[in-house]
């Protein structure tokens, strides 16, 4: 299914909303990390596709294969970060799965950025990272729409390694979105957002399918889960939806409860919800 973008129009009454938390060491107009010549030397950062060959230190190459780039502090709008899991239990849902519902979500936040001038970055990820250098412009948005409808759901979502490649790629200031079904260990969500820090505006969504959210199945069925191909045969009874719904809940309650402990923001959004009501929601 392609992304359905209409609903893009919907969004120009909406804002991204900055908090005064996202801080800089810099007084005036508002700064980034951004690259460039004659200005002050500020750190490293991996290597990403897009970024000038020029800027990789080679001394750090030769000393431990990791290519790493200068980054210098001039005044920049912030950069908007939007990062979405395309793993295969993103594959789920009728008549509109929880991959391409997340990515809908994504586009409407790359929208909001180039209405506000900013400079957006997104990235997709399962078992990999996969990242895009931040610009402005509609052109960057119809890339960022292509190569959502280009690729196919796979893997598993390894969310801590993600995060541990992607916490390199953040400057000083940022708007980061994490969007994904988290039905995954704990543990490694609890990890991979400690990794994002408490310095940016964040925003966490956990998009699930609606039969996901209330399983309103029932009987004798055979199962699959989509990341391992494992299959169960199983009997959905009234006791057992009851046990997998506390299961559920409390999962989704420990990662909104490790996200209010960093300051970020979270959100349980199902794919029945129209669009625009959850970036009302998400924004409100």
């Amino acid at each position: 299914m392609a992304i359905d973008t209409s609903f893009l129009s919907q969004l120009d009454r909406f804002n991204l909303i900055i908090r005064k938390r996202v801080t800089s060491n810099y007084t005036g107009p508002r700064k980034s990390i951004a690259l460039g010549r004659g200005i002050v030397f500020k750190d490293y950062r991996i290597y990403a596709p897009g970024d000038d060959f020029r800027a990789i230190d080679w001394k750090i190459f030769a000393r431990t294969d990791d290519l790493m780039v200068k980054t210098f502090e001039e005044e920049r709008n912030l950069v908007v970060h939007i990062i979405v899991d395309f793993s295969a239990s993103m594959n789920y849902g009728r008549p509109i799965t929880k991959y391409d519902y997340a990515s809908m979500l994504g586009v409407g936040f790359a929208y909001l950025a180039i209405k506000e001038n900013e400079k957006f970055m997104f990235s997709t990820f399962s078992e990999d990272l996969e990242v895009f250098q931040p610009k402005r412009g509609m052109s960057q948005l119809a890339a960022m729409i292509h190569h959502l409808n280009s690729i196919k759901t796979a893997g598993y979502s390894k969310v801590r390694d993600a995060m541990s490649q992607y916490k390199k790629l953040i400057g000083s200031r940022a708007m980061i979105i994490l969007i994904s079904d988290f039905l995954i260990d704990i543990n490694d969500i609890k990890e991979a957002l400690y990794m994002l820090g408490r310095n940016h505006e964040i925003k966490i969504i956990q998009v699930l399918d609606p039969s996901e959210k209330d399983l309103n199945i029932t009987g004798d069925l055979k199962l699959k889960d989509s990341e391992t191909g494992n299959k169960i045969r199983t009997y959905i009874s009234p006791r057992l939806r009851n046990q997998y719904q506390k299961m559920l809940d409390e999962h989704s309650a420990q990662i909104e409860e490790t996200c209010n402990s960093l300051g970020m923001d979270f959100h349980l959004i199902t794919t029945d919800k129209p669009i625009f009501d959850a970036f009302y929601e998400i924004l409100k």
